[in-house]
């Protein structure tokens, strides 16, 4: 019986069907061979988006009346952000939205972010944590503008080691004092291999994977 939930479930068969989920033989940008790619920009074009959406929510929800604001870093932040938000705000009407520039804006209203002002406790919404350089940059970002990041929410936790011996996840919440939550992890996609035939031969190739750059 598969311990995965049913958003958990609807997300990795969206992931599959619109291939933002990869199995075979990829070079990442760190260097290390996956047997796995996860591109979430491709999870915009199923038809089961809402159930994508419905899937970050649901990490969340415990939470939300807990923060004051969302922030999406460009560019898929930006949009799952929004989307996200979107849903988020029927249960916590004053949540604000914010999102950042790849590039500051030196016309019209200007400047680095857009929407609402970094303030209060903010959640960080993200496509995935690989080594967790993007999230550093984000959390320093809010800081500079006084706000509190407490929350990472992520589509895919990769569980891989950071700058050290800990994962990206364990860096960050020892650094930075963030909790960090995903839709899905690497954990869950072995169990997804392992529960389903067509991606069993899998399995070991993603646990051999997990031994060797996890922790």
């Amino acid at each position: 019986m598969s311990k995965l939930t049913s958003e958990q479930m609807n997300f990795i068969n969206a992931a599959v069907e619109t291939q933002a989920l990869m199995f075979g033989e990829f070079t990442l940008k760190s260097g290390r061979i996956s047997p796995y790619f996860f591109n979430a920009s491709r999870l915009l074009s199923s038809v089961n988006l809402t159930k994508i959406i419905d899937a970050f929510v649901a990490v969340v929800k415990d939470k939300i009346l807990d923060f004051d604001q969302l922030f999406g870093p460009a560019y898929k932040g930006t949009i799952f952000g929004s989307m996200i938000g979107l849903q988020l705000k029927t249960l916590h009407p004053d949540l604000q939205l914010s999102f950042d520039r790849k590039e500051v804006k030196n016309h019209g209203e200007g400047g680095h972010i857009i929407g609402a002002d970094p303030k209060g406790k903010v959640i960080i919404i993200d496509d995935v944590l690989s080594a967790g350089t993007a999230a550093k940059a984000s959390i320093k970002l809010l800081q500079h503008h006084n706000a509190e990041p407490k929350m990472l929410l992520v589509g895919l936790d990769r569980q891989e080691k950071g700058s050290g011996e800990l994962s990206a996840k364990e860096e960050l919440q020892a650094a930075y004092n963030i909790e960090v939550r995903s839709v899905i992890c690497l954990d869950d996609l072995i169990e997804f291999t392992s529960t389903n035939v067509e991606f069993k031969p899998w399995e070991n190739q993603l646990t051999d994977y997990r031994h060797m750059w996890g922790t």
